[in-house]
Parts: C-alpha cells; structure tokens; sequence
C-alpha cells in the first residue's frame, strides 16, 4: 500500500453523507498568499523539497464564509489530493468540527477534530511561541473539504498535507545504528541502547527546526502514544508520514522540531524523533505538563480499536527499559509535579505509572484503548529485560 492510500479509522467518525452542494458553496477561484495558487477553483497543494506537500489555508477571509454568533461555516474548498489535515488558532477556544470528500467517492460524516493534548511545556521559549490546535488527523485520500468552528478561536488556519515517498525512503538501513553487544552489555550491568534508526533515516529538512534541544536532568517516565493513523502501512511509506508529523509541528504548531524523542512502527522499527542525541534525556514537546522528566514514545498507527503486535511490543519494551535503567522498577508508580496540563494544574504533585499511556496525563483517548491494556504486559517486560541485564 502506498501513503497515499492512509485510510483514517476512528469509531467516532460517523456514517458518510452524500454528495456535493450546490456549486455556489465552493471557494471562488482567487490567488491567495500562503494558501498557493487556485487553478479552476481547485486550492493546489505546493510541492517541498521535503517530500510533504502542504497547503496553509486562513479560514476567516474565505469567500463565502457563513457566519454565526458563536463561530462560523466555511463553503465548501476543493483542493488537490490530500491525506491529512488539522487546524491551527492563535488563541481561544472552542470545537472544530470537518467532513471531507473521499477520493474513492462520497462526503464523510462532520466529524469534531481532537484538540491537541500535547506539546513544549508552556513557560519554555518553544511553548510560549506554540499554536493552539487539533491533532493531525489523518483522512486518507481527499478532495475537498468543509470546516466548521464554534467558540472564540483567533486566526484559525486550516493546514492540509500530502506526504509523499522519496526515493531514499526504501533504503533507509544505510542509517541505522550499529546492533548492540548484548555480552559485553551484560558485563557492565546496564541496558544496551537498542538498534533504532536515526533521523537521517526520515531526512527531515532542517530548515524547518527552530531552536536549539533543552535536556532533563533525568528520566524517569516513558509516556507512550499513538499516532491515529491507518494501521496497514507499507515500510516504505513510514519515512513519509514521519515527515508529515514534523512539518505540522514545527511549521503549523510553532514548535522547535518534531514532538516525539522516539517512534515505533508496526514492524518492530524503532526511529529517533527530536534531535538532541537519542542517548541523552531530550526534553521532548509530546505530553504537556509532563515533559521535563520523561521520554515520549509515539507508536505509529491507530490502537482505539486495532491489534497492537509483538515486533511492536518488542520495540516499546527495548526502548522503555533502555531509558528507564537505573530509574527504578518499571511496574511500580512515581510522583511527578505538573509543569501544567488540561487535565492537572501547574505545581500539583501527581502519581503515575512509570511507563504512562498519554491518557494519563491529559483528556485524550491516546493511545488508544488496545495499547493502554496491552501497557502492563509492556512494564512486566521492560523489568524483565533491565533485571536480564543488571544481573550481567
């Protein structure tokens, strides 16, 4: 399968709708300055050198917007192939809701996008800069689009994306670290970083990154997430989607570079994601509130509902016990103080598990019902192998 057939799964996406309305709902042909050129009334995604091609569309001058005391409905926007989408305010609050057209035929259900529940922590230079926003949903193949707001966002942006495959993107093997010495690992009594891939292995572009890696002082949590797209991907499509996620978070979100230290795919591959060093504590932008002590790790896919499997599991646990060696029992709670997140206040002193579902930290789903229950079998292996390896 090839990214651009990512099908979006998500048990809240409701029954499709039909057809087209009436042609005056679409967006008039004009040339506007971040959104790119309009051909036939047709909104054109601009090709990166990156390989994500992106559309920046500002929706509260668009022609023939419908307004409403409490938000606003845009007409219908037609645009080129795209296969994921979010939408992006300066300040405020309040719901968004989408539907879009399938390539394959046929309007989805509206659909209330998810707020984003992660990012920098919110007194850091990155935090203060950073956007308010909904996650990065992924629709698969679409053609137009219709959005809905309510409540009293500022300077809503709605950011289309269509990551694309690069030639490099089947070869990435040429940048993965060397395999550990797992004997030698044994002799000195301490986890051995696992093989994992290194950035190059995604080639992100680095004009894009705006500002210099912040460090912990330690770790001592490893917060695990999903990344809410299909589950059927191909290896050579990961790349690409990694790709995706970087530009929305630092190009549409303000952040510094992308918000996750680590990412999992279904093969059992496991990829380095902000830069900074995967051996040392990278203060990542992925679990806001909870950043300054902790290790984020994104599993690629969509588990509300979908099979988590073993080279999955495998991965989460090497990297888990890798980072959390000498930080104390994996299967145990630790006391954390809140930096400030949705669900707990600036200052509050709150217990976790060592290894966390996002879930735990903020209002959100993440990651997903499957690998929430599947977290307790991940803490029992992750002390299995740091105990493996402690006893030498």
């Amino acid at each position: 399968m090839r990214i651009s057939d990512l099908a979006l799964r998500r048990r809240d996406v409701a029954r499709l709708a039909t057809g087209l309305t009436a042609a005056a709902g679409v967006v008039a042909a004009t040339r506007t300055g971040p959104a790119g050129a309009v051909v036939d009334g047709r909104h054109r995604l601009r090709r990166h050198p990156d390989g994500v091609d992106a559309l920046d569309l500002p929706l509260g001058t668009l022609p023939g917007l419908a307004r409403r005391a409490d938000g606003f409905r845009t007409p219908v926007v037609e645009t080129d192939r795209f296969t994921a989408l979010g939408v992006t305010w300066r300040r405020g609050r309040g719901r968004v809701r989408a539907r879009w057209r399938l390539e394959s035929g046929g309007w989805t259900e509206w659909r209330t996008l998810p707020r984003l529940t992660h990012g920098p922590d919110p007194r850091s230079r990155e935090g203060v800069r950073a956007r308010a926003a909904t996650d990065l949903v992924w629709t698969g193949p679409s053609t137009a689009i219709q959005v809905e707001m309510s409540g009293d966002q500022r300077g809503p942006v709605l950011a289309l994306l269509r990551p694309r495959r690069r030639a490099a993107d089947r070869s990435v093997g040429q940048h993965r670290s060397a395999a550990p010495d797992l004997v030698v690992a044994r002799e000195r009594g301490e986890v051995p970083m696992p093989g994992l891939l290194f950035r190059k292995a995604w080639s992100p572009n680095p004009r894009l990154r705006n500002g210099r890696p912040r460090y912990n002082e330690r770790i001592r949590q490893v917060h695990v997430h999903h990344t809410v797209n299909s589950n059927d991907y191909g290896r050579a499509d990961v790349p690409a989607m990694i790709r995706a996620m970087y530009r929305y978070h630092t190009v549409n979100l303000g952040w510094s570079d992308i918000g996750y230290n680590f990412l999992v795919d279904r093969f059992g591959r496991l990829w380095e994601g902000r830069a900074g060093g995967p051996r040392r504590a990278v203060r990542g932008a992925h679990t806001l509130g909870f950043n300054h002590a902790s290790v984020g790790v994104a599993a690629i896919g969509n588990f509300e509902s979908g099979r988590v499997r073993k080279p999955m599991i495998r991965a989460l646990v090497r990297v888990a016990a890798w980072k959390l060696d000498g930080a104390g029992d994996p299967r145990r709670t630790v006391w954390v103080r809140s930096e400030g997140s949705d669900r707990f206040r600036d200052g509050r002193l709150v217990e976790l598990p060592t290894i966390d579902g996002h879930r735990d930290t903020n209002e959100t789903a993440c990651p997903g019902g499957a690998l929430y229950r599947a977290l307790p079998m991940v803490r029992r292996r992750t002390a299995r192998r740091i105990r493996e390896f402690r006893r030498g």
